[in-house]
């Protein structure tokens, strides 16, 4: 259930951002968030099975999820629109995510076969990490811009 939530919230983050839309800051870091956290408590619910080869993998493929995160945040076209920050994915955007997620799954099965557990390896955390790199860099590049980030939208009252 929790995994086809993800992936519907990953494909909408993804559609919105291949149309182009505004940057707020909540719109660009929340989802990151929500899914890290989500694979962060997963791991947590394994804590007690958990070795010390779980955690090392489990970490050092977070901090490579980043990193690729922030490698595609820099192919995403950030512009102002209607005076405030747009961003749109790109080709290069695509090409970016296809490579990371072969390189991710090269790296999961060197990681299953060096030692670490299969269940230590919550897809959740590993694309909640990889919205967090990129939206650190849209939204870094959005501040060197200068453009002003796209106000909040306004939820209706019942």
């Amino acid at each position: 259930m929790t995994a086809g939530i993800i992936a519907v919230v990953a494909v909408v983050v993804v559609v919105k951002r291949l149309v182009g839309e505004p940057v707020n800051v909540r719109d660009l870091f929340a989802p990151a968030l929500v899914i890290t956290g989500i694979g962060v408590w997963t791991l947590c619910k394994k804590a007690e099975h958990l070795t010390g080869t779980d955690i090392a993998w489990a970490a050092t493929g977070a901090v490579l999820g980043v990193a690729l995160g922030m490698v595609r945040g820099g192919t995403v076209q950030v512009f102002e629109k209607q005076g405030v920050l747009w961003q749109r994915y790109t080709g290069r955007t695509f090409l970016v995510l296809a490579v990371s997620a072969a390189f991710m799954a090269g790296f999961g099965l060197l990681a299953v076969k060096m030692g670490m557990h299969e269940q230590a390896r919550p897809v959740q955390l590993s694309i909640g990490v990889g919205f967090l790199g990129e939206a650190l860099v849209i939204g870094w590049r959005g501040l060197a811009s200068g453009v002003p980030f796209a106000p909040e939208r306004q939820r209706r009252s019942s």
